[in-house]
């Protein structure tokens, strides 16, 4: 069976739901890898799997309800909530996490949720700490819906474009461009969550260094 006829036996709707779900629970606060997935989804978009428009509507929808759901979730828990989680998820809400992203909605406000949409930490954090830091929902929900809408979007449509373009090369190599595309979709996806991670390492030992140490009296 060509891989292009194989394709065409996943059921879309499946696709989609995939997406939709992934993302909102990793919107919610849950880390889950959201980018890897609507990637993959795109990829395959650009195999007439599934239709572009309902890959970036799904991943809207997923990314604005979940951050919307984390955000009641941290209005109500607290900042213990996030204490909480950080000894279930150290690797991902250790204090240093969450100092980071506290310093990032003290500079940006509701700017930080919008380009968080962008930076896989604050992705996670996005919601949760908006509420936790009491943040007006009507300004949470602005940057929310406009960093959701041109995060998904914006990627599926790059994403679709570049299978497009690479159609005819993925139909010469089936698996093996197939498996290429995918694998090269993933590692960009990896590559600029460490980017992200080292800029948020450097912001991090920044502030400690541009902090006073107090000596004893």
């Amino acid at each position: 069976m060509h891989i292009n006829e194989w394709l065409q036996t996943i059921p879309p709707m499946a696709i989609i739901l995939l997406v939709g779900f992934v993302i909102g629970f990793e919107s919610l606060g849950i880390p889950l890898p959201g980018e890897i997935v609507l990637v993959s989804a795109a990829l395959l978009s650009a195999q007439h799997v599934v239709s572009p428009v309902a890959v970036a509507l799904a991943a809207i929808t997923g990314a604005i309800v979940g951050d919307s759901i984390g955000y009641t979730i941290g209005r109500r828990g607290g900042k213990p909530l996030f204490v909480w989680a950080g000894t279930k998820f150290p690797k991902h809400f250790g204090p240093a996490h969450l100092a980071t992203a506290e310093r990032a909605f003290e500079r940006w406000g509701m700017w930080a949720v919008f380009f968080g949409r962008f930076v896989a930490l604050l992705r996670i954090f996005a919601g949760p700490l908006a509420g936790a830091l009491h943040m007006r929902y009507w300004k949470f929900l602005t940057a929310n819906a406009l960093g959701g809408v041109v995060w998904a979007g914006g990627t599926t449509a790059v994403i679709y474009y570049v299978g497009i373009v690479a159609e005819t090369w993925l139909k010469r190599f089936s698996w093996v461009g197939l498996l290429a595309a995918v694998l090269f979709g993933i590692g960009t996806a990896l590559f600029m969550k460490r980017r992200a991670a080292k800029v948020a390492e450097r912001a991090e030992t920044g502030s400690a260094a541009a902090d006073p140490v107090s000596e004893p009296a």
